[in-house]
């Protein structure tokens, strides 16, 4: 069995979720499971919403239609107008596909799957839950930095997107709160906001963000609901404790290895306490694998081939209505690009 990953991958810095498909890539090549063309392979697993790209979208019709046997695996984040605060078209887009085309569904999170559940009826016959894995060979706890009691404590947070839910109220709360003579702070990223006393660096390589990772303490995340922070698993990865919002999947990651916080003034107590007890937070950090997501992943769309060749499922086929309703999934999305386009779409609040 063969799977084949329908989704644009981008070389250097590009955000979480390129970082991990192309983790996950490089983990089912290296089990031989990899099929580079999509009509060859017997599961095409499709990511999210494949913004700027939604070509792919037709090539998934054209893919079922051709072969009636092919299996399309959804890897699904968001809701997506909650991690954005806008754009709740997208998640009825998402719905829409799903009913027409997709025969499984991995979820990012629990809290993932709970809210595309209840805010937008996203459901399948086969879903699961498989949390996000870091390229271990390039996040892992190798020369990481020994932690100093005597020194300045070094604090870290990381988004390549610039969206202010991302965090950024209150990463500004600890840039004019954190006390500079005990701690030091890196923001890495964009960033809306200029910092007064937070250093900045621009986004840069996976490679490049370990090493940086790995010379600081403490990661701090305060990203509004994220399902599964790509960034907070690369960061405990590395050996770092994290304060984490209690938002999003945040806590089903962080686990004991750090703490969880509910508003900004709670922060500094946090990660005093994680400061205080550094070596304990340290042992307790979950261990993320890719080679065990990537088994996950496989036996999820083995379950599902042989369900198929059991005769207890047929994948879903092209029907004359499918093409009525995918053609009305085409309409809404070129009627959410155009409202767009005109800034008629208003963020919630």
């Amino acid at each position: 069995m063969k799977i084949s990953i329908l989704f644009k991958f981008i070389e250097g810095s590009w955000g979480g979720g390129n970082q991990f498909l192309k983790g996950l890539k490089k983990e089912f090549i290296r089990k031989e499971i990899y099929e580079e063309n999509p009509a060859e392979a017997k599961i095409i697993l499709f990511n999210g919403y494949p913004f700027r790209y939604e070509q792919f979208f037709n090539e998934i019709l054209q893919l079922k239609q051709r072969f009636s046997s092919k299996i399309v695996v959804h890897r699904l984040d968001g809701p997506i107008s909650f991690v954005r605060g806008k754009d709740e078209e997208i998640d009825k887009i998402i719905f829409l596909f799903n009913r027409l085309f997709v025969d499984g569904i991995i979820f990012q999170s629990n809290w993932c799957r709970k809210q595309n559940k209840k805010y937008f009826k996203i459901s399948s016959r086969y879903e699961t839950v498989i949390h996000n894995g870091p390229d271990n060979e390039i996040f892992n706890k190798e020369n990481k930095e020994e932690f100093n009691s005597d020194g300045k404590i070094k604090l870290i947070a990381a988004s390549w997107s610039s969206n202010w839910r991302k965090g950024f109220e209150f990463y500004k709360f600890l840039d004019e709160n954190l006390d500079f003579s005990t701690y030091e702070m890196t923001f890495v990223g964009n960033s809306p906001i200029k910092f007064k006393n937070i250093k900045c660096v621009k986004p840069i390589l996976p490679e490049k963000l370990a090493e940086i990772f790995k010379k600081n303490d403490i990661y701090i995340t305060a990203s509004q609901n994220d399902p599964c922070s790509n960034s907070l698993i690369e960061a405990l990865s590395c050996g770092l404790p994290a304060v984490a919002l209690n938002n999003g999947g945040h806590s089903e990651l962080v686990k004991r290895g750090g703490e969880i916080f509910n508003r900004k003034e709670d922060i500094l107590e946090k990660i005093e306490k994680i400061a205080k007890n550094y070596y304990w937070y340290q042992s307790q950090i979950p261990k993320f694998s890719i080679e065990k997501v990537a088994q996950r992943y496989y036996e999820f769309g083995e379950k599902i081939c042989k369900d198929v060749l059991d005769g207890k499922y047929q994948p879903k086929q092209v029907k004359f209505f499918t093409k009525i309703n995918f053609y009305k999934m085409k309409f809404m999305i070129l009627r959410w690009k155009g409202l767009n386009k005109l800034g008629v779409i208003k963020r919630k609040l």
